[in-house]
């Protein structure tokens, strides 16, 4: 059998959060976290987790698995134990929780909205769509494919201590994406919002960010990028 611990409040009903022993067939070893806490959840119908898409592409199922964020629908259980016996399995940490491994999102989606996440172009709009070069597409690469699980930005310290004035490694990655869209016409504007001590400087290059992201994608890059751009156009 596989040795559990999970993470449980219910803060309607609980004074402080427990974590609950459980076991799993060694069966589970061959399988995915989110298939562990589906067995779990027919046992307990009172244990609550976010899912949807089961393919690692809508990312409501993140959490903190062993003490990494990952996505519970494609993190095998093999992966995470290796040699050890026991799975921990905890909310992501920095959001409050709303009930087991439930947080609540609001400020990690607010510090998405500051950055003005679309296309900002004040041209006529052309019959079919804008255009780029190859060469410009590709700059979009590694960008684009977030989606916004918020693994990264919940893993990292600086977020943790300024979550209401620090954008954080989700948020920054995307204002990257279109502040180098060659479609975008707002890059002066983009760059001056990120100018205070907070929104961009409080990265402190830990790259707790590039290790849990599961697209593999590198937010702290996308943060020196930013900042390049910054001194650039301050020199």
């Amino acid at each position: 059998m596989i040795d559990v611990q999970i993470y449980r409040y219910h803060p309607e009903q609980e004074r402080q959060p427990w974590m609950q022993s459980l076991s799993l067939p060694e069966e589970f070893r061959a399988r995915m976290v989110l298939d562990a806490l589906e067995f779990l959840h027919e046992a307990d119908p009172a244990l609550v987790y976010r899912r949807s898409c089961r393919e690692g592409v809508c990312g409501s199922d993140g959490m903190n698995i062993n003490g990494k964020n990952r996505l519970a629908c494609i993190t095998p259980v093999s992966e995470v134990l290796g040699t050890s016996n026991e799975l921990i399995i905890r909310p992501l940490p920095g959001m409050p929780v709303i009930r087991d491994l439930v947080v609540d999102q609001s400020l990690f989606f607010k510090q998405y909205e500051s950055i003005t996440p679309w296309l900002i172009n004040h041209d006529p709009a052309p019959a079919i769509e804008r255009l780029q070069s190859p060469e410009e597409r590709a700059r979009l690469d590694g960008l684009y494919e977030c989606i916004l699980c918020g693994c990264c930005s919940s893993q990292c310290p600086s977020w943790w201590w300024n979550p209401e004035k620090y954008v954080g490694p989700a948020g920054l990655l995307q204002a990257w994406r279109f502040i180098t869209d060659s479609r975008d016409q707002a890059t002066a504007e983009r760059l001056k919002r990120l100018e205070d001590p907070f929104s961009l400087f409080r990265c402190r290059g830990i790259g707790n960010c590039v290790w849990v992201c599961p697209k593999g994608l590198n937010p702290m890059a996308a943060i020196g990028k930013i900042r390049q751009e910054l001194l650039r156009k301050a020199t």
